[in-house]
């Protein structure tokens, strides 16, 4: 059963006047932002496809004679280009752009009901506690992957990331969860409403 909101009133405006926008709706903001994020979804779609691509030509392409070069502002380090590196490398910014073209792909769900105005249905309770375990997974192997980089790749030259930079990302991830929670709340409320009608 959709939701008729009112439309949000300025601050500091008088009460007869209300925004020219709607959050919620056909021809909401809600409406606007799942276009824009149908938009990301195909690049990312894209970007996607040709890492992986490349992860699948990485296997059979010749490396002979290939350096890479890590630097930073001090120095740099040469190394050779391996294929068990050009494979980690490729592999692990598959794997990246790929947990975000989940993220994106549970998002575009969530405000495809957002934009018929009934966001407390059920699966988006279960949307966001996907979004938020791939979120964690993502940044987990982010952490992981540069301190193998760091180690092992360009030890001195490149440093790992340390437990204070995982703050935000663990709030970020807190706080989809606790979103998620939300929407349970007001799907058992909408459910509890309807049964009593």
């Amino acid at each position: 059963m959709p939701l008729n909101r009112p439309d949000l009133r300025l601050p500091g405006l008088p009460s007869s006047i209300r925004a020219p926008f709607r959050t919620l709706g056909p021809g909401s903001v809600s409406s606007l932002l799942k276009i824009a994020l149908d938009v990301a979804y195909v690049l990312l779609m894209i970007i996607t496809a040709v890492l992986l691509l490349a992860f699948l030509a990485s296997i059979f392409i010749p490396l002979a004679n290939l350096n890479i070069t890590v630097s930073n502002d001090e120095g740099g380090r040469q190394q050779a280009l391996t294929r068990p590196l050009l494979l980690f490398g490729i592999g692990a910014l598959t794997a990246y752009f790929g947990g975000f073209l989940l993220i994106l792909r549970n998002l575009r769900m969530i405000f495809r009901t957002l934009t018929i105005g009934d966001p407390f249905r059920p699966e988006n309770v279960r949307r966001l506690r996907q979004i938020g375990l791939i979120l964690a997974i993502v940044t987990g192997g982010v952490w992981v992957a540069q301190g193998l980089v760091a180690a092992r790749l360009a030890p001195g030259v490149m440093d790992s990331q340390g437990t204070g930079e995982l703050l935000t990302p663990i709030f970020s991830v807190l706080v989809v969860f606790v979103l998620a929670e939300v929407f349970r709340e007001g799907a058992r409320l909408r459910r509890e409403s309807e049964l009593t009608i």
